[in-house]
């Protein structure tokens, strides 16, 4: 008996040898891989994990006399103001809603715009038409407001000249609460779409053209063959991004949302990020708003682990 746990305990003891030996081993004959890896390191720690001491603040009467450790603490008082403010209430189901809209169509919008950019045979109007949709990405969303300002404007806006010129009456899209949420939606696809597809486009130059010389021979034809070929090539992909965005459900775009909405349409406008800029920073209420962001976070951590998990159950690559 006693001889079995030597023998176990030297083994363990190998092992553990044998595991910094070979870690080191890696680490000075990839040193410079390594090195690499620093700066993002340095960065991650000084401006993600570090700031995340600050969440502490949600369970005190934060004072800023007295500093985070100095306040009092409250517990999950600031976490029941908040699910009984009714305004709290409104600005999540505001972001609930757009959240699962971009989710169903912003989504999908950048495989689809993949999938029949492949298609394209002929090179110089591929190019051309990349090029096209990419382009909006490099916009910031001020200057894109600004254009979408223009465009839908009802004094003299192009969307409102064509319904004008139907004998129809112009609207007035950003005084409008039931507006605000479509032109949310649009906005995004018309902006984003071409510069998510990049991934998905890089994603099939990888997928080995004998799948397809196969399949061709079989006599498939080609929605075939992006449905048998392309779309399974694209799968993990998809899981991945599709996982990952999940993560961020409840951040629907802070800087869209801002720069897009206005009193007249906060009904419908205002979600958890502006309620947080507006009542944590405006109205100094940082220990409240911090509880808003905390349970945002939370959520999207819950979702992503959930999202793995049934990637996982259908046999699918989760990220974990």
């Amino acid at each position: 008996m006693a001889t079995s746990a030597v023998s176990n305990s030297t083994a363990t003891s190998g092992r553990r040898r044998t595991f910094w030996a070979q870690f080191l081993f890696n680490a000075w004959t990839y040193r410079y891989l390594y090195l690499m890896l620093v700066f993002p390191f340095v960065f991650f720690i000084i401006f993600r994990f570090y700031p995340m001491w600050g969440n502490i603040i949600a369970f005190k009467k934060y004072q800023l006399m007295h500093g985070i450790w100095g306040s009092e603490w409250v517990g999950f008082k600031h976490f029941n103001t908040l699910f009984d403010d009714p305004a709290f209430m409104r600005v999540l189901r505001n972001t609930v809603s757009i959240a699962v809209f971009k989710l169903v169509f912003t989504f999908p919008a950048p495989i689809l715009l993949a999938l029949f950019i492949n298609e394209v045979r002929h090179m110089a109007y591929k190019r051309f038409v990349q090029t096209v949709v990419y382009v909006p990405h490099f916009l910031s969303w001020v200057i894109y407001g600004a254009i979408l300002y223009i465009v839908l404007s009802p004094a003299n806006g192009i969307v409102n000249n064509v319904v004008a010129a139907f004998g129809l009456e112009k609207v007035a899209f950003f005084q409008k609460p039931g507006y605000f949420q479509p032109i949310v939606i649009i906005s995004s696809l018309l902006k984003e779409t071409g510069w998510a597809a990049i991934i998905y486009l890089a994603t099939i130059a990888t997928i080995d053209l004998t799948l397809y010389e196969a399949a061709i021979i079989d006599g498939a034809n080609r929605w075939q063959l992006m449905r048998y070929v392309t779309l399974p090539g694209l799968a993990m992909t998809i899981v991945t991004l599709f996982i990952l965005q999940i993560g961020f459900f409840l951040n629907v775009g802070f800087e869209q949302i801002f720069i897009l909405q206005n009193n007249m349409v906060l009904m419908t406008a205002d979600v958890i990020e502006t309620f947080i800029y507006r009542v944590g920073i405006r109205q100094a209420r940082f220990d409240f708003t911090t509880a808003a962001g905390l349970f945002n976070g939370l959520v999207g951590m819950v979702l992503v682990l959930l999202a793995d998990r049934l990637a996982k159950r259908l046999d699918l690559p989760g990220i974990f």
